[in-house]
């Protein structure tokens, strides 16, 4: 049963300094990993690239992109789970998240995510029936134009329909089931978002997962690109 103790959501606007923003999301953006979305299902058409990684591997996927540092250090050690939880219930203990999969999704005019629950590390960790503590979402680029919004549900129940807005953090709770709204932007404009799922997994299941992984579908010159990049790391190309 969800922790009925948790709040649904929170959301910060302007989360993180005007420059650390902007050299983030230049970063992401303009990364040569960035090609078709390595997810399936409702995620078809959108593109981006995705990272896994455990605290021992945190510092490296800093190093090989210290933009991501200020955004780490504000929806992971500041706010993630800790963020939902109502401030009247000091007693009630909040899981640390051990393990993250980064994700970073680009929509463009007509782009939609069905309703799904994240749950992408429970496979990888062998552990069934596993949500993130919490999601984190950060808006890097939001076109003009009508949808886009991320619509949240409880089970029948729709809890909130949150449009988005650049440079907003939001955290929502991991066992939400949530979708993207058909988003009618100019052509050309897109849509895109850092997704950090957070988890917290019990020894023997963390154990299983790579302490750093990247995957991407951008082609070879990506992966060149990315193991100039050192320490070296686990990488997926398809």
């Amino acid at each position: 049963m969800p922790d009925q103790r948790l709040k649904p959501y929170t959301r910060t606007r302007n989360a993180l300094p005007a420059q650390e923003f902007a050299a983030l999301k230049q970063a992401l953006l303009d990364s040569p990993l960035l090609g078709h979305s390595t997810l399936g299902g409702t995620f078809e058409g959108s593109r981006g690239f995705a990272i896994t990684f455990t605290a021992e591997g945190r510092a490296r996927v800093v190093e090989r992109t210290p933009a991501l540092a200020p955004f780490f250090a504000l929806a992971i050690d500041r706010q993630g789970p800790r963020a939902l939880r109502p401030w009247y219930r000091p007693g009630v203990p909040v899981r640390t998240p051990n393990a993250w999969y980064l994700n970073v999704l680009v929509i463009a005019d007509q782009g939609r995510v069905g309703r799904h629950v994240d749950a992408t590390l429970q496979g990888p960790a062998q552990a069934p029936h596993t949500t993130p503590e919490a999601v984190s979402v950060l808006y890097l680029s939001v076109p003009q134009g009508k949808g886009g919004a991320l619509v949240l549900h409880d089970g029948p129940r729709e809890l909130a329909r949150l449009p988005p807005r650049e440079g907003t953090l939001l955290h929502f709770r991991g066992d939400l089931s949530h979708e993207v709204s058909a988003l009618e932007a100019p052509a050309g404009a897109r849509r895109a978002s850092l997704v950090l799922e957070q988890y917290h997994f019990a020894p023997e299941p963390l154990g299983r997962l790579p302490a750093l992984q990247i995957d991407s579908r951008a082609g070879f010159e990506a992966f060149l690109a990315e193991h100039r990049k050192k320490p070296p790391a686990s990488f997926t190309l398809e």
